[in-house]
């Protein structure tokens, strides 16, 4: 029996989404600062191998979520739902937490970024397990007709854990130096630390909330699953549903997500540039006057379906992302900038001359020293200009030659204001694509299998599709992007080709249901 007061269904909803809400921001706190954690947990000399290094462990935890899925979602099927969502906020907290307590490379070796990777898979276990679970709960629980309207608040946890762990890092930064930040035991790891207080709460409000009525009454007449893997994937008709879910709703739903906030904000910070907070500040603008989205998307989904709503969602992603980043690429090239103008001020850097490195030859050697210059114009459009020049160095130990790089790097971009609020409103644009798709997707996923192998059922292709399709888009999209320099839009065609593909299959065999019984 659903719960059918706003009272009682509030209440559901508020325990299921604070605990998903902390579990994605734990999970996206490693993502958002993989460019500084990088320096951190691996050599220093290769800042790119260390970034995909990092990017390759932040995506580790997508892979493992599968795998969290069946193990979880099996005991969700089993023992209940609340109890099993219990225990993976538990891992998922304690295991963020520990990350933030791991010293760098320079103190513990090569051990360091193992650790980070075997929490990280820990992460990844008990997030595969979150989800299913919660979405689920609040199913169970929400009245006819409104399951896409009440399950889409479970779908704004995603983005809004991202945005929370967004402004946690911008607060912490904002109140300290960029070397205090950055330092071995700096403010980067300050947002780990806080996730222990905030998965307390969360478990203090879980502890308290009332198992699924719909499991509750399947429990006491004896009929849950024995064995709910070999229910969900062993029979013919179920495992057809999964395969489809995964292939015709949730694989272009991943990617989709993951481009239009993860990658997005990856791209804007590594290819485009921009100045560290305000890449976030950007970031922060367009989720805030997003968000709302998922659940009227949801709302919409209880009247029209969920189908065409998710695949209109994918299909504009696919028309619209390579324009969209090569706007911004364009808007902030500096060479642009600087041929537009007259007159360009130049301020002081603190760091005007970096040491890069030496390279003895015989007793001969060749320096390498980088040269910062900060550009001001029209008062607030700044950006640092970072030109490599080479000193060769004679026997005697004065330069017999020098050789400057004919590409400088133009790098802290800060946009000047009409050009923030363009940036905004395309991140935003981008982020509606990821409502469309998501808000619905909860619903969708439940109503598709029967309550006694719901939770196995729906957690896998979920986790697949967002955990491996999805969670990959940062570090195949930046290989690529490495790899074929030519076209720095090119890692773009991932995300595009996985979605056009799901758009096909989901046009074809999906069909367009909404308010299916779930109470069977």
């Amino acid at each position: 029996m659903a719960v059918t007061t706003t009272k009682g269904i509030n209440k559901v909803i508020f325990s299921s989404s604070l605990g998903t809400l902390i579990e994605w921001y734990d999970f996206y706190i490693f993502g958002m600062l993989a460019k500084t954690i990088s320096a951190q947990f691996f050599p220093e000399g290769n800042d790119t191998a260390a970034l995909l290094s990092t990017l390759a462990i932040f995506a580790a935890g997508f892979l493992v979520r599968p795998f969290g899925a069946l193990v979880f979602g099996r005991l969700g099927d089993l023992i209940g739902r609340k109890y099993t969502f219990l225990l993976t906020l538990v891992l998922m907290g304690g295991s963020t937490f520990l990350i933030g307590l791991i010293p760098g490379y320079k103190s513990i070796g090569i051990a360091a970024p193992l650790l980070v990777l075997l929490l990280r898979l820990i992460q990844g276990l008990a997030l595969g397990g979150e989800y299913g679970g919660a979405a689920t709960y609040v199913a169970e629980h929400a009245p006819e007709g409104r399951r896409g309207y009440f399950t889409a608040w479970i779908q704004t946890t995603a983005t809004l854990g991202l945005f929370v762990a967004l402004g946690v890092i911008m607060a912490v930064k904002g109140n300290m130096t960029d070397a205090s930040f950055s330092a071995e035991w700096g403010g980067w790891r300050y947002p780990f630390w806080l996730s222990i207080l905030l998965v307390g709460v969360s478990i203090y409000i879980r502890m308290r909330m009332n198992e699924s009525p719909v499991f509750a009454k399947l429990k006491a007449e004896k009929k849950t699953s024995i064995n709910p893997l070999k229910e969900s994937f062993g029979h013919k008709g179920n495992f057809k549903m999964v395969l489809l879910a995964l292939f015709g709703a949730v694989m272009g739903q991943g990617v989709i997500w993951y481009t239009g906030q993860f990658y997005a904000q990856s791209f804007l910070e590594n290819t485009v540039k921009i100045e560290f907070m305000q890449n976030r500040e950007i970031l922060l603008w367009g989720i805030a006057l997003a968000t709302p989205f998922f659940v009227f998307f949801g709302w919409l989904s209880d009247r029209f379906g969920r189908k065409w709503i998710m695949l209109t969602g994918m299909l504009l992603g696919v028309i619209f992302y390579r324009p969209i980043f090569g706007t911004m690429l364009k808007d902030a090239d500096a060479k642009v900038w600087m041929a537009q103008q007259e007159k360009i001020a130049e301020q002081p850097s603190k760091n005007p001359f970096v040491k890069r490195d030496t390279i003895n030859k015989s007793a001969a050697s060749v320096v390498i020293v980088q040269t910062k210059k900060v550009l001001v114009f029209n008062g607030d459009t700044k950006f640092t200009r970072i030109s490599s020049d080479s000193i060769f160095k004679g026997i005697d130990g004065f330069s017999s030659s020098f050789k400057s790089d004919t590409k400088p790097v133009y790098a802290d971009k800060i946009l000047p204001a009409s050009l923030k609020w363009k940036f905004i409103f395309l991140v935003w644009i981008m982020i509606i694509f990821v409502t469309m798709v998501y808000g619905p997707v909860a619903a969708f996923l439940v109503e598709l299998f029967p309550t006694k192998i719901r939770y196995t059922s729906m957690s896998l292709p979920y986790h697949i599709g967002n955990g491996v399709f999805g969670g990959l888009v940062p570090f195949i999209a930046t290989l690529l992007s490495t790899t074929f320099t030519s076209d720095p839009l090119v890692g773009l065609w991932y995300p595009i080709g996985v979605a056009a593909l799901c758009f096909v299959i989901g046009a074809l065999y999906l069909s367009n249901m909404a308010d299916k019984n779930v109470n069977d």
